[in-house]
């Protein structure tokens, strides 16, 4: 399992040799530098953590600092943990680099969804609505029943209404890497990926290939 960490600075597109068009999401990813390595016989399981985006000592705290002034790295914005079955490839300071992909490779990118803010049911969950004639006034855009009276007599849990939409982790599964420039850190993944322009990303080796 390889990964690394990256920004996404927007989608534009790009022409094959056919002439074709395929839309891509571009991405900063890396370089990215390995702060901690995880070990079954230290840790009970496998992992590496990573490091991205180097930024002012000042903001970091001091454990974290010192932490990574330890092991002779930067100070570092962002630290994610990827899970692996083998670390014996890596080793704390090792830096990681875009070229870690290449073209065709199928890809998993997380990233934090664009907020939407407090929105009704028909955005949230796609509810069609009430009728528009027949006497409807006002419930154009409302739910509807959430429940029947006597039996259960209550609301069950996770019944879908309006509320708090976006702004939480979501995962882009299997999606192809279209191009991969080392002299830049840029990564072309095909299609969208979650997130606003300049949203932190964590880009994956594919798990349901």
């Amino acid at each position: 399992m390889k990964g690394l960490l990256g920004r996404k600075l927007g989608m534009t597109r790009i022409f094959d040799e056919s002439g074709k068009v395929i839309p891509v999401t571009v991405i900063e990813a890396g370089p990215c530098y390995v702060t901690q390595k995880k070990t079954v016989e230290t840790d009970g399981y496998s992992a590496i953590q990573i490091g991205f985006e180097e930024t002012e000592q000042r903001k970091l705290t001091r454990p974290e600092w010192m932490r990574l002034k330890k092991v002779n790295l930067p100070p570092l914005r962002h630290l994610r943990e990827l899970r692996m079955s083998d670390v014996s490839g890596y080793e704390v300071g090792q830096k990681l680099l875009v070229d870690l992909f290449k073209p065709g490779d199928k890809v998993d990118i997380t990233g934090l969804s664009k907020g939407r803010g407090f929105a009704g049911v028909v955005k949230r969950h796609g509810f069609a609505g009430g009728p528009a004639t027949h006497g409807q006034s006002d419930r154009h855009r409302a739910p509807g029943s959430i429940g029947s009276g006597t039996t259960p007599g209550r609301v069950y849990k996770g019944t879908r209404m309006a509320g708090h939409m976006g702004n939480q982790k979501s995962t882009s599964q299997n999606l192809q890497v279209v191009m991969v420039d080392p002299e830049r850190n840029l990564l072309l993944v095909r299609g969208p990926v979650p997130g606003g322009k300049n949203g932190l990303v964590l880009i994956r080796e594919a798990v349901k290939q």
